[in-house]
């Protein structure tokens, strides 16, 4: 608390890596790794009932945004990030920064992505103008920053429904919870930047989609995630479903695996589930 206040007397803003290398320098006997730094601000969080940004601890700049989005900083010009190419609009970790964003948008659909490289592969193919999209990624598990940037466009266009596309195994359906749901180990910030994320994709059924060779064998960990995650009273039955068919078979699929359709299947994998999920 007391590194946090002079922060904030200062002005500044710092990341938790940031954090602990000058907690590293300064108390040695207390914080010996990134973890216990992690631990003790969320029970800073907790005792103090604040957000972490109100401490000056602001998210890395790890997310990245493309497709029909115009955002404009206060007193800059706007980016249209459908010319960002395939490495798309960097999310700042600065939240108020990420609050004061100006948006305007055409668009139909989010789709957020949970992998850099099929997220690349999608701004690469355009998918934007032939999907009247905008193209989010958190490059993995979701970091502050751009969840509350997803929040931020639910909050701005209400009427656009949140679509997920993640491999078909726990571990990403974790990933997608997140986004729904929140992270418990947040702490008070859970569920602050939940949105109503829809699974779009992969799923059990597009199995048939892919040769039986490519699917791959849960780890340990995705079993035990698996188990978590059906204990869970917030998931709905057909995601239980789902993990109990991955369980059985003790295999997972990765989205990557669709490029056995060609590289250009993707976007018409897309609009597709689109269809039959009757958000067109």
């Amino acid at each position: 608390m007391e590194m946090c206040f002079e922060i904030l007397i200062q002005d500044k803003r710092v990341t938790q890596r940031e954090l602990f290398y000058k907690l590293l320098c300064d108390s040695p006997h207390y914080f010996s790794s990134q973890l216990q730094v992690n631990r003790t601000i969320q029970d800073v969080v907790a005792l103090l009932r604040c957000s972490r940004y109100s401490l000056g601890i602001m998210a890395s700049r790890k997310g990245l945004v493309a497709g029909r989005i115009l955002l404009q900083e206060p007193n800059q010009e706007a980016v249209d990030c459908s010319a960002c190419g395939s490495s798309g609009y960097a999310i700042s970790g600065d939240l108020n920064l990420l609050e004061s964003l100006s948006t305007k948008t055409d668009a139909r659909y989010i789709v957020v992505v949970e992998k850099h490289a099929i997220f690349q592969r999608l701004a690469e193919d355009n998918v934007f103008n032939q999907i009247p999209s905008i193209l989010l990624t958190a490059k993995g598990y979701p970091d502050i920053a751009t969840r509350f940037l997803l929040h931020r466009m639910s909050r701005a266009f209400p009427d656009l429904p949140i679509l997920a596309l993640v491999d078909w195994n726990p571990a990403r359906l974790a990933i997608l919870s997140t986004y729904k749901f929140g992270s418990i180990g947040m702490g008070l910030e859970a569920y602050r930047y939940a949105c109503n994320v829809k699974w779009l994709g992969l799923r059990g059924d597009d199995l048939q989609l892919i040769p039986q060779q490519s699917l791959a064998p849960l780890k340990p960990r995705d079993l035990q995630i698996a188990r978590s995650l059906i204990s869970s009273t917030i998931l709905r039955d057909n995601y239980r479903q789902e993990l109990a068919v991955m369980m059985q078979s003790g295999q997972g699929a990765e989205i990557e695996a669709l490029y056995f359709n060609g590289y250009d299947y993707l976007v018409k994998y897309l609009a597709k589930k689109i269809v039959q999920a009757n958000y067109i």
